[in-house]
């Protein structure tokens, strides 16, 4: 067991979990404000931002991924922008996978954030509001604490879909060792290669890491329940 555990490459976990992270960070900041609009707002657009969002539930990954390789590539505006004048390349890098990540993963973060704003008592936030709070201060002292379930449920889902990307990555990122071969993309290419013993390994880790991440949202949701009964 200790002979196969030091044969595996651990760069592609860190790079995933890296990865991970810093979209779930960048997404939860991003993600704030359009959710708590969306959950409160009457607008006539409301739909239409909502199926913008939740384009990635249903857009196939290749189809998203062309899109952004396009749109960040030297070839277009954007990324010629950013490459000649900031010296910053958009794709095969780890920046790339990161926009293509956020844009990936936004409905996970979205969608159970904009479900919890929008069961919470309208009573607890025109009180605050009545009493001159700011819609910052309503938000993160009053919304947030009263929707931990939808928070935490928003946090991993999105920290574990990202660490399970896999066609939107390949097409922006590459894979290059070290920079943008996460986890999944070495999955595929130990199948490829016919390396079926390295692909059950690093498979195996990736279902007991996504089971353990669904287990804890489940226990965590489930506790939060019974403590409101």
């Amino acid at each position: 067991m200790i002979e196969l555990l030091s044969s595996i490459e651990y760069g592609p976990f860190i790079l995933s979990f890296k990865l991970a992270f810093i979209t779930t960070l960048i997404l939860f900041i991003l993600a704030m404000p359009l959710s708590w609009y969306l959950s409160q707002t009457k607008s006539k657009i409301k739909p239409v931002l909502e199926a913008i969002t939740a384009l990635p539930l249903v857009l196939p990954p290749s189809v998203l991924g062309f899109y952004l390789l396009y749109t960040l590539s030297y070839n277009s505006s954007l990324g010629s922008f950013f490459d000649e004048y900031l010296g910053v390349q958009l794709v095969f890098n780890f920046t790339g996978l990161v926009i293509a990540s956020c844009f990936y993963s936004l409905p996970f973060m979205v969608q159970p954030l904009q479900s919890g704003f929008e069961s919470i008592n309208k009573n607890m936030l025109e009180a605050s509001y009545i009493s001159g709070k700011s819609k910052f201060y309503t938000i993160f002292k009053v919304a947030l604490p009263n929707i931990k379930p939808s928070l935490l449920t928003a946090l991993i889902v999105t920290f574990a879909h990202t660490v399970g990307e896999f066609g939107v990555v390949l097409m922006v990122g590459g894979s290059i060792p070290d920079e943008t071969k996460v986890a999944s993309v070495a999955i595929y290419e130990f199948v490829e290669i016919m390396d079926y013993k390295s692909a059950h390994i690093y498979s195996a880790i990736m279902l007991v890491i996504s089971f353990l991440v669904l287990l804890s949202v489940y226990i965590f949701n489930q506790k939060q329940k019974k403590s409101f009964l």
